[in-house]
């Protein structure tokens, strides 16, 4: 069984350590060796909420997610990311925290032991959307590489057109191509698909429970413990 466990940041820092040691480790495996400690200020950081997913039988950490809130103290790490090819980033961030709050969803990553059951790409991403919910921001940004950004578009989000050329840019080379998505009703969802709408919505009416899940390989038992205890940012 895998538990997939929602918290703030600050409120968990041995299950921070635990996301940060276990992504250091993927980065590892994919030859990745040089990871500052900068990339994990977060973990201090009032207005980040993450998800963790633990595999019981062993106890680790295996993937995770995280949402940063958009705060001007703090700001979003796709803003220093997209900054670097288009300055106008800063003032739409802004734009999107004037009308309620703002928040992006990033930091996701999956252990290669768990690769094929759709643990990160399928079940934690979900996840993602029923913590925004809980933290009340009406829109969420994400910045997608090619291979996410059609499961991120299945969940209601669109090409935020307004930055790089019509969304796109080529970041972090110049050969590989990035796009900046948002969604801009995290309560409702209306452009996602209806399997994604609706389980989402399941789980934001349940946010405590075991679910027996199909998967490429096989069944899984997931339980959600998605209730955030201190959710309140503002």
């Amino acid at each position: 069984m895998f538990t997939f466990k929602a918290f703030r940041a600050i409120d968990e820092p041995e299950l921070c350590d635990m996301f940060i040691t276990g992504h250091a480790n993927v980065l590892k495996e994919y030859g990745v060796t040089k990871v500052t400690s900068s990339n994990n200020d977060w973990k201090s950081n009032p207005y980040v909420f993450v998800v963790t997913v633990q595999e019981d039988s062993t106890g680790d950490v295996v993937s995770g997610v995280r949402v940063h809130i958009a705060h001007e103290d703090y700001p979003l790490p796709l803003q220093g990311a997209i900054a670097q090819v288009d300055l106008g980033i800063n003032e739409l961030v802004k734009e999107y925290r004037d009308l309620g709050g703002t928040g992006e969803i990033g930091g996701l990553w999956n252990s290669r032991s768990i690769s094929g059951y759709g643990i990160g790409a399928l079940f934690l991403s979900r996840t993602s959307l029923v913590i925004a919910d809980q933290l009340d921001v009406p829109t969420l940004l994400a910045l997608c590489a090619e291979y996410t950004l059609k499961p991120t578009l299945q969940k209601g989000f669109q090409i935020e057109e307004k930055i790089g050329n019509k969304g796109t840019f080529f970041y972090p080379k110049l050969d590989l191509v990035a796009t900046l998505a948002v969604l801009k009703d995290v309560k409702g969802l209306p452009l996602a698909l209806g399997e994604e709408q609706e389980y989402i919505m399941s789980l934001r009416k349940d946010l405590n429970c075991i679910r027996e899940e199909e998967t490429p390989k096989g069944k899984i038992k997931i339980k959600y413990e998605l209730k955030i205890k201190n959710p309140n940012w503002r």
